[in-house]
């Protein structure tokens, strides 16, 4: 069973930066496709960026140019760098694993963290 924990969220102005993390325990972190996904109130949950295990690279067209994926597999984490910021950023983000390659789907992902609250103002 994996365990995934997310944190860095917070409050941040437009244009602003944050940097998300997400640690992973119970599995060989190694072996799983990490993806982040966000949802806003009212709206379904949608795929931000994902990274497989040798660092190959899927970002929204929503956030890209703005938003970095990358892994760490010695320390077991994935980060999500998020660089000018926008309100309609604003959203819980949520840190998936599933084996494999990365899917755009959330179905498609077996673990899932609790989510950190990223909130932009303008």
């Amino acid at each position: 069973q994996v365990r995934l924990v997310e944190s860095g969220g917070g409050l941040v102005q437009a244009e602003g930066s944050l940097r998300l993390s997400c640690a992973a325990s119970g599995g060989t972190f190694a072996n799983y496709a990490m993806g982040w996904f966000r949802q806003a109130p009212g709206k379904e949950r949608e795929f931000v960026a994902g990274i497989n295990w040798i660092t190959t690279t899927v970002v929204a067209e929503s956030v890209k140019g703005r938003f970095t994926i990358s892994r760490d597999n010695a320390k077991n984490t994935v980060y999500l760098q998020m660089n000018s910021l926008k309100p309609e950023d604003t959203a819980v983000y949520y840190c998936a694993a599933r084996v494999r390659g990365v899917r755009t789907a959330f179905r498609d992902y077996d673990y899932w963290g609790q989510g950190t609250q990223v909130t932009v103002s303008s």
